[in-house]
């Protein structure tokens, strides 16, 4: 019986230690503790077929974000969700554990984060995307979440219109000026 009694309190004793690493972070906290740096945003491809032609592009974001608190930040984790601006129809989301392991210190920017939509519109080719009037708008609402706390949203920024891809060249085609 003596035994138990020790273990027990052994195992107060290390839960008690551990307690405090394990503190969560407020939503207000966390939003007041980093600053959205460097964002850019576009179309990538998810999916090319040159015949028959078939291109999928989805939205990304690109940014860093640098640390104005100051502590260390850690395990925080970004969601990005992709809505119509016209709408809010949702046409998908990325979610990245961006921050882990090594501590972003106070004053210090992250490397790129990127966060691509598991979602992606469908056209023909690049030029099919760029004169189609029906290709909505969308925006990007960025969203952080860490240690336990809410997602907070962090920003909402405007898709660009931009298409980070290049179609191949045709094969078997002569170049006019090449003399060929």
């Amino acid at each position: 019986m003596r035994r138990q009694q020790m273990w027990a309190v052994a195992l107060a004793v290390a839960a008690l230690g551990v307690l405090p690493a394990c503190k969560t972070t407020s939503s207000e906290d966390l939003k007041n503790s980093f600053e959205v740096v460097d964002h850019r945003t576009s179309w990538v491809s998810t999916f090319y077929q040159a015949w028959p032609p078939r291109l999928k592009l989805a939205p990304q974001i690109v940014f860093r974000v640098k640390n104005i608190s100051d502590k260390p930040l850690t395990y925080v984790n970004f969601n990005a969700t992709f809505v119509s601006k016209d709408d809010q129809k949702n046409l998908g989301d990325a979610l990245l554990a961006a921050i882990r392991g090594k501590a972003l210190g106070p004053g210090e920017i992250s490397d790129e984060i990127v966060l691509k939509c598991n979602s992606s519109v469908e056209g023909k080719n690049k030029q099919d995307f760029l004169t189609n009037p029906g290709w909505e708008p969308y925006q990007v609402k960025l969203f952080a979440q860490s240690r336990g706390s809410l997602p907070v949203l962090i920003a909402i920024f405007e898709v660009s219109r931009d298409i980070d891809f290049e179609e191949d060249e045709p094969v078997g085609e002569v170049k006019k000026g090449t003399g060929n």
